[in-house]
């Protein structure tokens, strides 16, 4: 922290933060580490093996797959804007973070989040299209819409987040500068402020119900037709795969907008950190490492092309 003096007035201006991380002895640090290590070298490769697959074989070049292929991308970018330091603070790292990385982390992590939440609600959409319009589906969803649709996910994400991004940027931190949790969070930029911070909250609120609720909204209004759609299938095998398809879907779904509803849609930050800390490990990790499995390993094309590469 560097000291700076303006006349008669002395303040003290934060220029790093330390991440406090998981503390403990270290066989649980290390225990903690192989645990993340493992994840994300699954996230890693679960991930790109559907970007590979999808871009390698031309059957997989429709709307559903152009989707589950940003997903993919997504999520590959999401876990790496948080866990590699993660890493390197369990195996006895630096714990510090300079108040640009501090804030360039936060940038990213939301605004690949806020694009998540609108990809998965454009997916929920597809679906949608999918399963109560089949005979229109086509004309109405082609690959020119959906890579337009997902380039507006990834805009979107982008720019929302830019509003909250520079609030942080005019509050002032007098200290302390430790940020109970593993990534630089909103939430602790504020608690951490030694200025008025009711602006910035309010902000933050309404661009939670804009993007998580508003999202959430859309996904399970395209579910509920979805399922409504299902339940008058005649063939009583076909509604019991349609249903499983959904069912694991919706797992993820609640799993993602629970903890993210749980994380940001609140007026006001000052909650347990601790639990904030617990809830973000879901959001980060949990999400990421099964979104690669629910959506595609429970798909007939993806099982089909693995089944003839594991043949060969």
């Amino acid at each position: 922290m560097e000291e700076l003096s303006y006349g008669q007035l002395n303040t003290t201006r934060v220029t790093e933060f330390i991440l406090l991380g998981f503390p403990g002895s270290p066989y649980f640090q290390l225990s903690i580490f192989i645990i993340f290590l493992n994840i994300y070298i699954l996230i890693i490769l679960g991930n790109l093996s559907i970007i590979l697959l999808i871009i390698t074989y031309q059957q997989l070049h429709t709307p559903m797959y152009i989707f589950l292929y940003n997903l993919a991308l997504l999520e590959i970018w999401f876990t790496t804007a948080s866990i590699p330091k993660i890493l390197a603070i369990l195996l006895g790292g630096s714990r510090s973070i300079s108040f640009f990385g501090c804030l360039l982390q936060m940038y990213f992590l939301f605004s690949l989040g806020c694009t998540e939440h609108f990809l998965i609600a454009t997916m929920a959409y597809d679906r949608y299209l999918a399963i109560c319009y089949p005979l229109h589906y086509s004309t109405i969803m082609n690959s020119n819409l959906s890579c337009k649709l997902a380039s507006g996910c990834w805009l979107g994400g982008f720019l929302v987040i830019c509003i909250p991004a520079y609030l942080v940027t005019t509050l002032s931190f007098c200290g302390p500068n430790v940020i109970n949790n593993f990534y630089c969070n909103l939430d602790s930029w504020i608690i951490l402020s030694c200025t008025d911070t009711w602006f910035i909250e309010i902000t933050a609120f309404f661009i939670a119900i804009f993007v998580i609720v508003g999202s959430c909204m859309m996904t399970l209004l395209s579910y509920m037709y979805i399922i409504s759609t299902i339940l008058r299938i005649s063939s009583t095998k076909g509604r019991q795969k349609a249903f499983s398809t959904c069912s694991s879907h919706l797992a993820v779904v609640f799993i993602w907008y629970g903890s993210t509803i749980f994380l940001f849609v609140k007026p006001s930050k000052e909650i347990s950190l601790q639990k904030n800390k617990l809830v973000s490990v879901f959001n980060v990790i949990l999400v990421p490492l099964l979104n690669p499995f629910i959506y595609t390993l429970r798909n007939k094309d993806i099982r089909d092309i693995l089944k003839n590469v594991f043949c060969r």
